[in-house]
């Protein structure tokens, strides 16, 4: 896979990559910077076109599951449009369905109910925090109710306290709603405690050096980086970590 970074010409950014993700399946994708954790999400996303392989999304191309609005995408920055309020951004893609305005406002309204943005629908992005904002792009994300959902290290310049909040709520919604989420993230401690399996991968050109298996009981809260199970885990993803640059 060769990707154009910022007009600077192609680059080798992912090689013989072979990952595969069950339905209702939490899997996170670890690695250096630059290692093409993004790409490999974004060609999942159709926004960007593999070079080479083939790239399936329950059964379809990943064109035919973004134009059917089976795949929900969270990027790094919110991204929310700066002058529509807090539940025009979340209602944006039924909008651009051609859902009626009722409709789509009320399962705005509902989603942002769930995210816990309850009294900030007329907010504007600019007065929100960063958590909140990042509440909001999730939100947005589901509005479409997708049963694959992309998150492309979304809470990374985040505060450790909103962070860690953040991680629970997605616990939740991933866990009730059954979504089928990739996560990208930089924090094996992130990966271990959201996940069902880890992937970890090299430096460009990226592929898959080592899969963490994690077992741990679900639901999961906080408390569960306490124990031994978790650190041994901890400790396991970061030697592949380690191997992954050798």
């Amino acid at each position: 896979m060769y990707s154009d970074e910022q007009g600077a010409g192609p680059v080798h950014a992912l090689e013989d990559i072979n990952l595969s993700v069950a339905a209702g399946e939490f899997v996170s994708v670890i690695g250096p910077s630059g290692c093409g954790k993004s790409t490999l999400l974004r060609v999942a996303a159709d926004l960007e076109k593999p070079t080479a392989g083939q790239v399936w999304v329950g059964g379809e191309t990943p064109k035919a599951a973004r134009l059917q609005r089976r795949v929900g995408f969270v990027f790094q920055d919110a991204a929310l449009l700066e002058w529509r309020r807090i539940l025009q951004n979340i209602a944006l893609p039924l909008e651009l369905k051609g859902v009626r305005r009722p409709e789509r406002e009320k399962v705005a309204v509902d989603l942002i109910n769930l995210v816990g943005l309850t009294g900030f629908e007329r907010s504007y992005p600019r007065q929100l925090s960063g958590g909140m904002r990042q509440r909001a792009a999730i939100a947005r994300a589901m509005s479409t109710e997708p049963e694959v959902m992309l998150m492309d290290e979304p809470f990374g310049a985040l505060d450790q306290i909103t962070r860690d909040r953040l991680n629970l709520e997605l616990l939740v919604l991933s866990e009730q709603n059954r979504i089928t989420v990739v996560f990208v993230t930089h924090s094996i401690h992130e990966a271990v405690l959201l996940s069902d399996r880890v992937f970890v991968m090299t430096p460009r050109p990226g592929h898959i050096c080592g899969e963490l298996n994690v077992s741990l009981p679900r639901p999961r809260s906080l408390k569960i980086r306490q124990t031994e199970e978790f650190l041994e885990l901890v400790k396991q993803g970061t030697t592949l970590l380690q191997q992954a640059f050798l």
